[in-house]
């Protein structure tokens, strides 16, 4: 039990904390750390109660969401929240009827590498012909929403690259959403997904494949030269990634006053094929924030960047809405942070034995072993 004394000491220094901070605007919808001796752009914030801010003994300011978006360093206080351990889908059509809208991940979900799941297409046709709304969301980000489209053409699936958002996009997305000035450039480590999205957006970029061949030889006195324009640096899943671009990247964020270090996500592993993991975006993400000793601005999942970007373009009630991943970290939590329903797949990366480990603190409302559950899972007859 705190004493008085203690009590007071404790709100004022959280009030000076908060009183501190009061003069730094922080980013909508995004889980963003940054040093307090480092010099960065702030964006304007049009939707600043998205977010609260509190102090952290790492010496960093930590900017999270109300709805604890926070994919790096949960707060211990945090940790104290209980939730209900997820239970197994045992009636699709009460869930079904329950939502408008279905959000789906897509590695993982409805494919694995370039192989389709069973059952996809036709789990996918019976929603839509009880009038729900499906939107497809991914942390890849090495293609734009039209190539996704052509994918999801390639394997049978009539998809509208308006129901596509995938972390490229939102990346162009949130640097349209602050403003970004279209007289600075973006240095990109990443694949051609994030350039196109890029053009299209209307800003300068430098950087992604052209740069995956370049070396640098280390002599006596060599001196790297970086583009002093560079406003931004987004760091995404990168098949071409080396040194260069470490080098480069780093540069610009530690020495180009006010620039952004934006990340598409930091997922730890991804689906490149059906036989195997294989080592995801953040593990570029890592070597780049090991560098600069600064934490990204992440627009993917588990941030609500896109969650709210397509509550806002949709005019979805986010109660109204369904996420199925097969990611308690990102796809799941991607859901609890925005306030929708969350129905765990295990057709990817998580496994029953993971979902039910005692040390795992991610539970969705259900879980079933794929989408396609949806056409058989019938309510109990008496």
């Amino acid at each position: 039990m705190l004493t008085k004394t203690t009590a007071t000491a404790t709100a004022t220094a959280s009030l000076s904390v908060a009183s501190a901070l009061s003069s730094t605007t922080p980013s909508p919808f995004l889980c963003h750390f940054t040093p307090n001796n480092s010099r960065f752009f702030t964006p304007p914030n049009p939707l600043s109660n998205f977010l609260s801010i509190r102090g952290n003994t790492n010496k960093h300011n930590t900017y999270t969401n109300k709805n604890k978006c926070n994919n790096f360093g949960t707060s211990r206080m945090e940790s104290f929240t209980i939730k209900a351990s997820a239970q197994p889908l045992k009636n699709a059509e009460e869930l079904i009827s329950s939502v408008e809208t279905f959000i789906f991940d897509c590695d993982g979900v409805i494919w694995k590498g370039d192989k389709l799941i069973d059952g996809v297409p036709e789990t996918l046709d019976m929603l839509r012909s009880k009038g729900k709304r499906l939107v497809f969301v991914t942390n890849n980000s090495t293609k734009s929403r039209k190539q996704y489209g052509k994918k999801f053409e390639t394997l049978g699936l009539n998809v509208n690259e308006e129901e596509i958002f995938a972390s490229s996009f939102a990346a162009a997305a949130y640097l349209k959403s602050i403003n970004f000035p279209k007289d600075k450039k973006v240095y990109v480590i990443g694949e051609d997904g994030i350039l196109k999205e890029l053009e299209l957006a209307g800003f300068q970029y430098l950087g992604g494949p052209d740069d995956g061949g370049k070396k640098i030889e280390l002599k006596p006195g060599f001196l790297m030269e970086h583009d002093k324009d560079v406003g931004a640096v987004v760091v995404g899943f990168d098949r071409y990634f080396n040194y260069y671009k470490i080098q480069y990247g780093t540069l610009c964020i530690r020495e180009n006053p006010g620039c952004l270090f934006i990340a598409t996500n930091r997922d730890a592993v991804t689906h490149l094929t059906d036989a195997q993991e294989w080592a995801g975006g953040g593990s570029m993400v890592g070597a780049v924030g090991g560098s600069t000793q600064r934490e990204p601005l992440v627009v993917g999942k588990p941030s609500t960047f896109m969650m709210d970007y397509l509550a806002d373009k949709f005019g979805i009630l986010k109660s109204q809405i369904c996420m199925v991943g097969d990611r308690l970290d990102t796809d799941i939590l991607f859901g609890q942070n925005g306030g929708c329903k969350t129905l765990l797949v295990l057709s990817g990366v998580t496994t029953l034995p993971m979902l039910q480990n005692p040390n795992n603190s991610i539970q969705p409302d259900f879980y079933t072993n794929k989408i396609s559950d949806f056409l058989s899972l019938k309510p109990a007859t008496v």
